[in-house]
């Protein structure tokens, strides 16, 4: 019955695979955008704990810190050490004129915690030189389309040229701007003069040291905001989530993407029931149970399950895979959370497409099939 009906089994597959599809794409999508939020804490892997002013919410919120804050983390007992680390937007002025906003991320020129490990070309040591930078593939990409990658290429920021003696592959980020890597105090030079500029503290707690603890006297002695990475990353991407419209919109095309998987599944699994209503009826005329044509039915529902769930994680695996090196996609993939939950959403779209199907195939009474 199932497999006779070729344009109902294939309307049946289609149903489940656009389902699975719609959702486990976009959630992989949304789960790698909330991480791309976090993604210049996490790349940071050296520090334990982040020290900022109180009144900073994210990553991208920045209040800066007086310099002898510095001094006074390095004071607290337990602190292994602590280095400064500047993030902020910048607008750089290329050679043919045009201008173009980055991320300038500045790192202790001795220590070089915070900077990007992953190097493609030159030195990351490059950058304790004066008036040195480097700057992720993408971002050079982007700022030089279409020429060939190499070093010693400059471009303006503030007045300050800027020689970009490095490439590197970074983590990507929630804004998509090129990232750029300076020494702490060529960004302390290259930036718009202000009274303070240092926006964060990255701390190294000793070995040993109950970071909670730690924390807790940074602040009692700084009066300033300690968190942990992970800490301090969550919050980053709670504040994006309640913020922004990204979860509602994310939210809706997924509940969307269910329901119309849901709505084609259900509707042709009961035309197909219908349509077979004699078959069923024969069967139940020879003695078949009730419960044995459950399980008829149940093996046809996992037989359309299994293959469109099959296909339609086959189809985000394959875009995923196909966009891996698309700049503005890279970094997403399928996460097998995401497969996991699929498909019990899929299991639970096929078990109340079928209930409605099954009452009338319950109460079917098998003399129709004798009835002309």
């Amino acid at each position: 019955m199932l497999l006779g009906d070729h344009a109902k089994y294939l309307g049946l597959i289609f149903g489940v695979t656009f389902a699975t599809l719609l959702m486990a794409q976009q959630v992989s999508i949304f789960i790698g955008l909330m991480a791309r939020t976090a993604g210049a804490i996490y790349a940071v892997t050296e520090a334990d704990i982040w020290v900022m002013d109180k009144r900073v919410r994210y990553i991208e919120e920045v209040e800066p810190l007086r310099d002898i804050e510095l001094s006074n983390v390095r004071s607290v007992a337990g602190v292994a050490w602590a280095v400064p680390f500047y993030k902020g937007l910048a607008t750089i002025r290329m050679p043919d004129g045009l201008t173009q906003q980055v991320q300038l991320i500045g790192v202790d020129e001795v220590s070089l915690v915070g900077i990007c490990p992953k190097k493609i070309m030159g030195d990351t040591a490059a950058i304790r030189q004066p008036q040195t930078a480097m700057m992720d593939l993408n971002g050079y990409y982007f700022t030089w389309s279409q020429q060939d990658v190499k070093l010693g290429r400059y471009i303006e920021l503030n007045d300050h040229r800027l020689i970009v003696n490095a490439i590197c592959e970074v983590q990507p980020t929630f804004f998509t701007f090129p990232i750029m890597y300076v020494s702490y105090n060529t960004a302390m030079e290259i930036t718009p003069p202000q009274r303070n500029k240092m926006p964060f503290i990255l701390v190294k707690a000793k070995p040993g040291a109950d970071l909670q603890q730690l924390k807790a006297k940074i602040t009692a002695q700084t009066d300033l905001q300690t968190l942990t990475r992970e800490e301090f990353a969550w919050r980053s991407i709670n504040y994006i989530m309640e913020r922004t419209g990204i979860p509602i919109n994310f939210g809706i095309t997924i509940i969307l993407g269910a329901v119309i998987g849901a709505a084609i599944t259900a509707q042709t699994f009961y035309i197909f029931i219908v349509e077979n209503l004699k078959q069923f009826a024969a069967m139940k005329a020879v003695g078949v149970t009730n419960r044995q044509l459950l399980e008829l039915v149940l093996t046809q529902a996992v037989i359309v399950g299994l293959a469109g769930y099959g296909l339609g994680i086959g189809f985000t695996a394959l875009f995923f895979k196909a966009t891996a090196n698309v700049p503005a996609l890279k970094g997403f993939v399928l996460y097998w959370q995401v497969m996991a939950g699929s498909f019990v959403a899929i299991s639970i779209i096929i078990l109340f497409s079928i209930i409605f199907s099954l009452r009338k195939v319950f109460n079917l009474d098998p003399a129709i099939v004798f009835r002309g």
